[in-house]
Parts: C-alpha cells; structure tokens; sequence
C-alpha cells in the first residue's frame, strides 16, 4: 500500500531521494544532472525578496549549472506566487550593474494535489494535466526564437485532466501521484523507471519508520483543520453574496461549491 503523495512528509520523503529527484528532473526536463544536497523548506538569508518566502524543495546540481526547485501545492492555487518565487531566483544571479549574465538555468516544478480552482484570464477553465512553460519569445510568424533556457512544468494528476496523448516521460509521474492518492493498493505503475521504482520503495505504508508516520499524521490533521478552515470563509461569502443579491449561478463561479451546497445555505 502506498502512502499518499499530497501529504507533507511523504511528498518530501519521496523526492529529496536523490534517485527520485533526478529521475524526475530527467523525465522532465530531458536534462541529466547529479545534486549534493536537496534541501527542504528551502530560505534564503539574507532574503532574495521583500517576502521571505519558503521552497517546499530545492536542490543545485554539483556542477552549479542547474538550480531546480519543486512546489507541492493543494491549498493555494496562486499562479502569480509561483511566478514570483521562479523570477526571483533568476534575478538573483545578477551580482552587480554590469552582471546581467546567468550562469544558472532555473528549473521549476509545480505539483497540484487537487484539480485546479484557478480560471485562465478570460475566464475559461484549465483542462490540461501538463502545461509547461519557459521564457523564450516568439516572432510574428510564431516562431520560438530560443535565447533563454529556464523553464517551468506545472503537473496536475487528477483524472479530470487524462489526457491519452501525454507522453510517457510525464505520464509515468503523474500515474505515481494519481496512485498513491486515489489507488494506493491495486496501483498500475511503470516500475521500469527507477525513479519511480525508487519513490515505490519509500512511500510504501507497510516500511515508513514511527517517525514519518507520526509526521504524517500531524501533516492530515493540519490539512483537515486548513479545509475547515476554507470551507468555513467560503460559506461566509456564499451568505454575503446572497445578501448583496447574487445568484446561486454567479455564486458557484466566486465560490467554485455545488449549487446544491449554495441553495442550502440560501434556504437555511
């Protein structure tokens, strides 16, 4: 039986492995690289930003070409945070006024443990379970005039987004995520790919130490208390929107809840 992927610890266990974590950049990012030290909960003192904000997982390879970090996110979908951390570790490879030159590619990775509660900016949902992302413009034909090599995949393993035509090398992590959240038991998974083989190993339930599972445990129970939490702020402005003479329609698209949901708080 697999430990779940969307729990803290666990995620953390299974890719600060150095075999999983390579893997998975390789899979990727088609890139073959060797790290030192992965590190979790990643600060950078003093601080790169006026926010000093937190990596859930972030490693350089030995050779400092290469800065990769990962975000594990099932709480704020806030695409402009991740573009923010993503910029400011490009930025801060300029060293001086005449120091514009990056002597590191950026390498970003988002996992979403829930499907997406963020529209695109014309309001249309996002459907896709790979949506990747680098920093390269194009001409008027459309052409990619490549000239930067930082990049950015986002991974999204709810069913809602299977798409057949994924290759493989993201199919295979997204299975792993799928499985170990949604079928921990009767898992289907490509166990030829040692990144994934490697992951297997760590996260199965029946070998986590007292630790990890303690972790784990504690991890669940601030999740609960966060979706409480969530569910408590959005019932209040489901009630403020009726007041102000919203329609359950115009309700479901602020709140993303189910009508049914909506017309019981209107009728209570």
């Amino acid at each position: 039986m697999l430990a779940p992927l969307d729990n803290e610890t666990i995620f953390k266990k299974a890719f600060t492995d150095k075999v999983v974590f390579q893997q998975f950049v390789k899979d990727l990012f088609d890139i073959d690289i060797v790290v030192d030290k992965i590190e979790t909960e990643k600060k950078f003192e003093p601080p790169i930003s006026p926010i000093n904000f937190e990596l859930d997982i972030y490693a350089e390879s030995s050779d400092h070409q290469f800065i990769i970090e990962i975000q594990k996110i099932d709480y704020d979908y806030n695409f402009d945070r991740f573009l923010h951390y993503f910029l400011t570790l490009i930025a801060n490879q300029q060293k001086s006024s005449s120091g514009y030159k990056f002597n590191q590619r950026v390498l970003g990775v988002v996992v979403f443990a829930r499907p997406y509660r963020f529209d695109q900016r014309d309001g249309q949902p996002i459907k896709d379970n790979v949506m990747v992302m680098d920093f390269n413009p194009r001409n008027l034909k459309g052409e990619l005039i490549k000239i930067y090599e930082h990049n950015m995949v986002f991974l999204n393993s709810s069913k809602k987004y299977q798409d057949s035509e994924t290759p493989k090398n993201y199919q295979d992590w997204l299975d792993l995520l799928y499985a170990s959240m949604k079928e921990p038991v009767n898992y289907k998974l490509n166990l030829n790919n040692k990144g994934i083989a490697k992951a297997v190993n760590l996260i199965d339930f029946d070998k986590l130490d007292p630790l990890t599972l303690q972790l784990m445990k504690e991890d669940e129970g601030r999740k609960e208390m966060e979706v409480l939490i969530e569910r408590d702020s959005k019932y209040e402005i489901v009630e403020n929107a009726i007041v102000e003479g919203y329609s359950n329609e115009q309700i479901q698209k602020i709140t993303k809840l189910p009508l049914d949901i909506i017309e019981k708080i209107r009728n209570r």
